[in-house]
């Protein structure tokens, strides 16, 4: 099998590495090396962003429509070569077709927010603050800015970032994962057929030389980061230190919340697609199902059991695959260790995934789902990420146990309820401990023009990603104060400046 060269994307065309080192990229269902993708030196770092600083001026002085106008242009050929861009994610990071086409779909939801970069650039204005005074408000573009994005969501997390800043009149620098690196290549090839002038986006890809070289670059204004909560305090702390503006998503632990009066075979289903959908690497994964009551856990244990045994595992080019296989072998024997050190500290096994082998694909990374019950909140399995198809079954007494399980997490990414309740929706809703909360919606992923974004130890940073929230990100505040002569002169004034 011949191997692919990845190469960066710099001032508007392929740039071959040239720092000598590299590194491999896999097809995770068959455990074979398809690619190798170049890591960035700090000079190639620092070329990509001097592309994007003398592409910066132009591009923000482009009026807001003519920006946006390419952006329609980039969300038609997305929906084009959609299938295209669904087998090469599923190819790189081994999610079934259905579940990158549903990625993909929600990256163009930005796209299609970014479109209306007029009308959310509109500033305010008030007219006669002050004898003959107007004051107006303005956003404007900070310059470059970066994106550094996770390998579970290859295309839907970069375009979380770089629709919104380029529409907003930045350029942009983008470090996509180097797991799967493939996608970011394609999305640059895009945006330039859609008319984005060169240089206004870039990809480099590597590793933490990369990043660092980002974060410490005295051009680039801000960075965008998504990944684990350890990686996510140092893009935060040194990004900071180096003056720049930065929003640093970092890990999850999701709890779903049962009630006794919920629709047990509604949970079922909600839990089966939010635990074991992509392998259950997802920020939003439900990883903890939190049963209120004995009675309640029983009954879904009794029902989730069956259901985990039987999901069809293969290639995600199987057409019939529920869940494909995990990222790397490395991801896989950390996620299986999270198994057996489950066992080890007393929670019970209901289905063990480990030891699946898929024919054809023998040497493919996958592992089955794994449900274990009767976890308490002192196991690993409970307190830390473990970013695999593993589901934790926690019993507790009450509600009142139940959220105060939730809120004794140290991450606060997303909750959900399932309850038939109003008032006990309510009061979660406005109790719980976290960003993005599902009342009987088991992954409250918000809509492109709301903003995406956790508490605690999920966000580092005052801003989350995309809606509102990313327009100010990538934006700054300019008010204007204005006087025109009116042949009225009053004299030289030395006191505060006041409405008379």
């Amino acid at each position: 099998m011949s191997i692919r060269e990845i190469s960066h994307w710099i001032g508007g065309h392929c740039v071959p590495g040239t720092s000598g080192r590299s590194g491999p990229v896999f097809d995770p269902a068959r455990g074979v090396q398809t690619g190798s993708v170049a890591f960035a030196s700090v000079e190639e770092v620092d070329a990509a962003v001097q592309a994007a600083r003398a592409a910066f001026p132009a591009w923000a002085a482009t009026p807001p429509l003519a920006r946006a106008r390419v952006m329609f242009r980039f969300r038609e050929l997305l929906e084009a070569r959609a299938a295209q861009i669904a087998a090469l994610i599923s190819s790189e990071h081994g999610k079934v077709i259905s579940d990158a086409r549903g990625e993909l779909t929600r990256g163009i939801e930005v796209v299609e927010f970014a479109c209306g970069i007029p009308q959310l650039l509109k500033g305010e204005f008030s007219g006669n603050v002050g004898s003959a005074v107007d004051s107006t408000a303005l956003r404007q573009p900070l310059g470059v800015v970066a994106g550094i994005t996770p390998f579970n969501f290859p295309a839907m997390v970069p375009m979380w970032m770089f629709p919104v800043a380029i529409a907003s009149g930045n350029t942009f620098v983008l470090k996509p994962s180097e797991r799967d690196p493939g996608t970011a290549g394609l999305l640059a090839e895009l945006l330039a057929e859609a008319g984005l002038p060169a240089g206004v986006f870039n990809v480099v890809h590597g590793d933490r030389i990369a990043v660092d070289a980002l974060l410490d670059h005295p051009d680039v204004a801000a960075v965008s980061f998504v990944g684990s909560t350890a990686i996510a305090r140092h893009v935060y702390a040194r990004g900071c230190a180096a003056g720049k503006r930065v929003q640093a998503l970092g890990g999850a632990k999701n709890h779903l919340v049962v009630m006794p009066d919920a629709d047990l075979e509604q949970a079922v289903d909600a839990l089966i697609g939010a635990a074991y959908g992509s392998a259950g690497e997802r920020c939003m994964a439900i990883s903890v199902a939190v049963a209120v009551g004995e009675a309640t856990a029983d009954a879904l244990v009794a029902r989730l059991a069956p259901r985990v045994a039987g999901l069809r595992v293969g290639p995600g080019d199987d057409a019939l695959a529920e869940m494909g296989p995990l990222v790397s072998a490395e991801h896989r024997a950390r996620v299986a260790g999270y198994i057996a050190r489950g066992i080890e500290e007393g929670a019970e096994a209901v289905v063990d995934g480990r030891g699946l082998r898929i024919e054809g694909c023998e040497d493919g990374f996958f592992l089955g789902g794994t449900l274990f019950d009767r976890v308490r909140p002192d196991m690993a399995i409970w307190r830390e990420e473990i970013f695999g198809p593993v589901l934790a079954i926690v019993r507790v007494p009450d509600y009142a146990a139940a959220l105060a399980l939730v809120n004794s997490h140290e991450y606060g990414n997303g909750a959900a309820l399932f309850t038939r309740d109003g008032d006990t929706a309510r009061h979660f809703t406005e109790h719980v401990s976290a960003g993005m909360v599902g009342i009987n919606v088991p992954i409250p992923v918000p809509m492109a023009f709301h903003s995406f974004g956790g508490w605690k130890a999920s966000l580092f940073g005052d801003h989350h990603v995309h809606g509102p929230e990313g327009v100010r990100f990538y934006t700054r505040l300019k008010t204007v104060t204005s006087r025109w002569p009116t042949g009225i002169r009053a004299g030289a004034q030395f006191a505060m400046p006041t409405l008379g």
